[in-house]
Parts: structure tokens; sequence; C-alpha cells
């Protein structure tokens, strides 16, 4: 079985090396004993955590939520599922919250363009109130 670097692993898996510091800290992924005289030693293996990782994180869901899906595994589908239609529904909550505030910026920067220029600024009026 070949091994990596930290920096290796870093390059390969497209992370930054405190980022993999940083996920042994909080436990996602595990620290590899270090030897007497030498570094830490990381199985290749680890490069496709570290992918898998970076995947879902880039689909919204928290290292929390990730550290379980890792524990479920593949065998676990119906509960991963559940939590993929979980973190949807989040997302599509904070979707539609995103665009009610994105209405009331444009409808605050239509006042803005069509307000005298001696008056208060309506922007600056909500952010107040």
């Amino acid at each position: 079985m070949n091994t990596l670097t930290i920096g290796q692993l870093a390059r390969l898996a497209g992370v930054n090396v405190e980022t993999i510091r940083y996920y042994q800290r909080i436990g996602l992924i595990h620290e590899p004993p270090k030897p007497a005289s030498g570094y830490r030693r990381y199985p290749e293996s680890m490069v496709e955590t570290l992918q898998f990782i970076k995947r879902a994180k880039q689909m919204g869901f928290s290292l929390q939520e990730i550290a379980e899906l890792i524990e479920l595994g593949e065998s676990a589908c119906q509960r991963v599922r559940l939590r993929a239609e979980a973190k949807r529904e989040q997302i599509n909550t904070q979707i539609r919250e995103l665009e009610s505030l994105r209405q009331t910026l444009d409808q605050l920067i239509d006042q803005c363009h069509s307000e005298e220029k001696d008056r208060p600024c309506p922007i600056v009026r909500k952010l107040r109130h």
C-alpha cells in the first residue's frame, strides 16, 4: 500500500494542509501515528475521503452532517436519502428567503432611483426601522 505525506495528500485531494489538520482536530478524519523519526504517512484512500468531504460541503452539508454521512456509509442508503431530503428542504427555504431579500432590495433600489435628491435615502431609512 502506497502512503502519502500530508502535503502530497493535500495536493491530490485539492485541499489545504491546514484543512486536513483541522479535520483531524475535530475528529472528521483519522490522524495516523507519527513515527519516532519522520513524517506521518497517510493511506492513498484518504484522498477519496477528503474529496468526499469537499463535494459534500459543496452540496451544503455541514461538517457534522458529513461526519454522519461517513459513519452511515454506503450500506445505509435510506438513512442517507432522508438526510439529503432534509438538506434539500433547508436549501429550498434558504432560496425562498434569499429571493424575498432580493425582492426587498430591488424595491428599495427602485425607490432610491425615483426619490428626489434632497430626501433621505429609502435604503438607509429601511435599515434604520
